[in-house]
């Protein structure tokens, strides 16, 4: 067995999915960041991430509705922090969770955490973990913990939660994919969150799923390494999205809180307490250097920057109204 170590801890301390991936006109590139770490070193090296060149990265969307929804006909908007390309082997982060009483049956609204393959018109292989409301998937509104992988891009491979065979849930879990969830946060009120880490285990390759904001790590369960070979042990990338999909000629469900990143605590939704896994499995900061911000419509759904927060380390903020249109 082997334990997993976090790093670079603060001396204060202190609930998918994805889908066809769809070419971009524009490279999206860091935005220069100085930054130090929690002991004061400059964030200029990268310490646990080998990189390759930057290349043109494919925004997803998802695109299966149980109802049969025409995939042509649905639209996504998505607010990602993600790594350059590399070689990585997972992620952890605390993710605000919101509820949408309101949401229409034919739209999707989340967060999530998840490790992709190569970069390229389509992004093929994926597994992913996080928290959504998908009434065309549960016939309720309820916040639901999900997992879904693909390994084909979404064409012939891959479903959400227990519908297929691929991920693996642990006896007796926490968390089991589909489970509803709660209480969600209240703007400028209660906040909610759950901790989720997606990584490998250096003695199978698996992907394991844990969730960590309990007593100790709690155990949910394993994508097997063998699932998606492209994601045998190591991922080029590791993402943090919220997303929100919706038919073509309707107007776009909330995402996040329902309320623009500008508003911060409280009132924005949230990830909190990102880290990046290395092949040991200790959980490291993330390199501020090495992160790229992905947003596809700006006008409805925006992406805050990645401070280091004095309790929370690296964070962001994300989301927006309902009411996206096209």
């Amino acid at each position: 067995s082997y334990k997993r170590k976090d790093c670079f801890k603060h001396p204060m301390g202190f609930v998918v999915i994805v889908v066809f991936l769809y070419l971009l006109n524009s490279t999206y590139y860091v935005r220069p960041v100085m930054s130090i770490d929690a002991h004061g070193n400059l964030l200029t090296e990268i310490k646990h991430a080998t990189l390759a060149e930057p290349h043109h990265f494919d925004l997803s969307r998802r695109d299966r509705f149980p109802s049969g929804e025409d995939q042509d006909n649905i639209v996504a908007g998505v607010a990602v922090w993600r790594t350059q390309p590399g070689k990585y082997y997972g992620l952890r982060a605390k993710i605000g969770v919101w509820a949408h009483p309101n949401q229409k049956h034919s739209q999707e609204s989340g967060a999530s955490i998840s490790v992709g393959g190569k970069f390229g018109p389509m992004l093929l292989s994926q597994v992913e973990a996080g928290f959504h409301v998908f009434p065309d998937l549960y016939n309720n509104s309820d916040v639901r913990f999900f997992t879904f992988w693909t390994r084909d891009g979404y064409r012939s491979t891959g479903c959400y939660n227990l519908k297929c065979s691929g991920f693996i849930p642990a006896k007796g879990a926490a968390l089991v994919p589909g489970q509803a969830v709660g209480p969600p946060s209240t703007y400028d009120g209660e906040d909610h969150h759950i901790t989720i880490s997606l990584h490998t285990d250096p003695n199978t390759g698996n992907w394991v799923l844990y969730q960590d904001d309990l007593e100790r790590p709690s155990f949910l369960g394993h994508f097997p390494k063998d699932l998606c070979p492209e994601l045998n042990g190591v991922a080029p990338q590791v993402l943090f999205a919220g997303f929100a999909t919706y038919p073509r000629n309707d107007r776009g469900p909330a995402m996040g809180s329902g309320h623009f990143p500008v508003e911060g605590e409280r009132k924005a939704a949230y990830f909190k307490n990102m880290k990046i896994f290395d092949s040991n499995a200790s959980a490291h900061d993330p390199i501020p250097s090495i992160m790229v911000p992905l947003m596809n419509r700006p006008d409805c759904y925006k992406l805050g920057d990645i401070p280091l927060g004095v309790k929370d380390s690296y964070l962001f903020y994300y989301g927006g109204p309902e009411g996206c249109h096209g």
